[in-house]
């Protein structure tokens, strides 16, 4: 076999056909999925990362399947549920157990703070509770099922979230809203803003250095300033908008369209600095989920529709 032969196009085209098939596939759970990822690490940007690895996972993953998924959303969420606590173990945290006991009875009625309870889980149960807890009471999956997810028993279940219902009535929430403003006045990021609104090309790409990366999750890679000419900057830039906000405690760029009905989220960037120059950049432009959540969360619309993308 020739060690040095390449990856050739087609491999990569065929193999891009069948993870958006498999995309397409899935898409109806997208939307809980992202929101248990969110809910069980606590945070949208850990939630991120996890939905990211699961969906990666769940496509990988496949040619170890020796039968049909006939269940979809199980199949998904208990390769997040695994991911996860396999992060946890890795950080040398205590997963803990789902003993059975008896337990009394505790409504989780109170619907008003649902979104303030559901991301402040993560700090106040084990990873196994928050676990249990979500996927029977939000995202109604059966306890047998959740028993299979997160390897313990369905009793074990049942009384683990009976615990955690007890828990969160005691608890008292508080929620941090997102600063449309930021002090980070890093003078990099700031000679890209200005390039970038300036519609400089040439101006931002001075910026990145000759080895930087630009990833937009689950659309492309480009590994150097030439790929990125060839690529994604092949037409130049977009003529949009851009400023540097906080959004759920980290420094972000949004990009902002003037769309039908007013400013509209076109794009999300971070990027990283090194020695004055970004050596990293990477875009949230195909991420729907993260893309909707942000919007809301800076309260302006999400451009639905700009091409290759159409989210109506």
């Amino acid at each position: 076999m020739n060690q040095t032969a390449n990856i050739n196009k087609d491999l990569v085209d065929e193999t891009r056909k069948l993870k958006n098939e498999f995309e397409a596939i899935v898409s109806a759970y997208s939307a809980d999925l992202w929101n248990y990822c969110k809910y069980v690490t606590g945070s949208p940007w850990d939630g991120e990362d996890l939905y990211q690895e699961t969906m990666i996972k769940s496509f990988g993953l496949l040619p170890q399947r020796w039968s049909d998924i006939t269940d979809k959303k199980y199949y998904l969420f208990r390769m997040a549920t695994n991911t996860w606590l396999d992060q946890c173990r890795k950080q040398k945290r205590v997963i803990g157990t789902l003993d059975e006991a008896s337990e009394p009875q505790h409504d989780f009625s109170d619907r008003l703070m649902l979104e303030e309870i559901l991301t402040s889980l993560e700090s106040n149960l084990t990873p196994k509770q928050t676990a249990a807890f979500l996927l029977l009471d939000i995202f109604q999956f059966s306890a047998e099922e959740i028993a299979g997810i997160v390897h313990s028993t369905p009793g074990g279940v049942y009384s683990a979230v009976h615990r955690a219902r007890r828990k969160i009535n005691s608890m008292d929430f508080s929620k941090s809203g997102t600063n449309m403003n930021t002090q980070n006045q890093n003078p990099t990021i700031q000679a890209y803003l200005e390039a970038f609104n300036g519609g400089d090309l040439d101006g931002m790409l001075k910026l990145f250095s000759d080895q930087a990366q630009n990833e937009a999750f689950f659309g492309f890679q480009e590994f150097s300033k030439k790929e990125m000419l060839k690529g994604s900057l092949k037409f130049g830039l977009p003529g949009h908008t851009a400023q540097e906000v906080i959004l759920w405690g980290k420094p972000v760029i949004i990009v902002i369209t003037d769309g039908e009905h007013g400013n509209e989220l076109h794009d999300i960037q971070m990027q990283e600095i090194e020695n004055g120059k970004i050596v990293s950049h990477k875009s949230y432009f195909f991420r729907k989920e993260f893309i909707l959540a942000a919007a809301e969360e800076l309260g302006i619309r999400a451009q639905m529709v700009k091409p290759p993308v159409c989210w109506e």
